[in-house]
Parts: C-alpha cells; sequence; structure tokens
C-alpha cells in the first residue's frame, strides 16, 4: 500500500465508525450479492445479462446470435449466471429458454442507470437508487 493510501495518524471516531458498522449487513447477506456481482464481472456475461434485459427471455441461439458469440460460449457463460443466481432457466421441448432472474433484473437495472449517469439519491443516504424503485 502507498504511503498516501493510509492516515498518519491512527485514529477512531468512535460514534461514527459504530452507527456505520451497526449498519452494515452481515456477511450471509452480502455473499449472494457479491456472487452476483462476480457473476456479473465478464464482459461476455454482462452483454448476455444486458440482452436478457432487453429480450425478455431468449433461448441460447438468439443469445449467441444477439451477442455475436459461439452457442459453446454463451452457453458456459449462461450457466455460470445460473449459478450465481442472476438468470433462471427452463426446458422449452428441446430448448433451454433463460430469463434474469429478479433479482438478476434488479441489480442489472441499477448498473444500467449508474452507468447512465441517471441513478439518483433519493432519499439523502448517499445510496444511488432508481427513482421509484425498491432497494437490492
Amino acid at each position: 500500500m502507498a504511503m498516501d493510501d493510509a492516515c498518519d495518524l491512527l485514529c477512531l471516531d468512535l460514534p461514527h465508525a459504530e452507527r456505520i458498522r451497526a449498519a452494515l449487513p452481515d456477511s450471509t447477506r452480502v455473499e449472494p450479492a457479491a456472487g452476483m456481482a462476480r457473476g456479473l464481472g465478464d464482459s461476455t456475461r454482462l452483454r448476455i445479462a444486458a440482452a436478457l434485459l432487453q429480450g425478455a427471455e431468449l433461448c441460447v441461439c438468439d443469445t449467441a446470435w444477439v451477442v455475436g458469440a459461439s452457442q459453446a460460449l454463451v452457453s458456459h457463460h449462461l450457466r455460470q449466471l445460473r449459478t450465481v443466481g442472476v438468470v433462471t432457466s427452463r426446458r422449452d421441448g428441446r430448448m433451454v429458454m433463460y430469463q434474469l432472474s429478479d433479482r438478476g433484473r434488479a441489480v442489472l437495472s441499477v448498473l444500467v442507470e449508474v452507468d447512465n449517469g441517471t441513478a439518483v439519491d433519493t432519499d439523502g443516504d448517499g445510496d444511488a437508487v432508481l427513482e421509484g424503485a425498491d432497494r437490492v
């Protein structure tokens, strides 16, 4: 760690730090969100999720064509997205259809809005949320 990244003096504003610490979610609540964040941390998976945000439900073939990748690669990434809870799947005859899970849709919607610069702090607590949206 560079010297500019750390305080020169060890101090603690205990009341302030205690309020923040008390408000933090425990690790059992954070881990699923961290898994989703890891799942969306690859540009191909993020493009696939964005396609599902636009297309509601897509089969692997359509998703591969939309994102311009091979079916094998898209299938691999969809499995990873399903494992972390970003997407759900259902079999329709010989095809497997994928769609964003409710949480996946909420997380991706916030990412898209923040990237577009349209997320707003609606309650003054410093958290960027979509106007009128439920918190994720």
